[in-house]
């Protein structure tokens, strides 16, 4: 059987998502300390401010942000796992 690319994408933003949620519970649920800032500690990498195209009829924003922790990596790596193994 021959394996999508599709499904790889699938895998790998389904394990960051369940690895940014876990990220955001153990943020709300201990109180902050070495490990809770191990493992939560985000980096925001993107545009910030948002690139704007004014064309004087047209405007156009672009612009993205990525929220990503260990946990989100480590979600990610195990999406992949996950793809190898199906």
């Amino acid at each position: 059987m021959r394996k999508s690319p599709w499904i790889l994408i699938t895998c790998v933003i389904v394990g960051g998502l369940f690895g940014g949620l876990l990220g955001e519970i153990l943020t709300a649920v201990f109180p902050p300390g070495v490990i809770q800032n191990i493992f939560t500690q985000a980096v925001h990498p993107g545009l910030a401010p948002p690139v704007k195209i004014d064309l004087w009829l047209l405007t156009i924003t672009v612009g993205f942000t990525l929220k990503m922790n260990l946990l989100t990596c480590i979600g990610i790596l195990l999406g992949v796992f996950v793809y190898k193994q199906i």
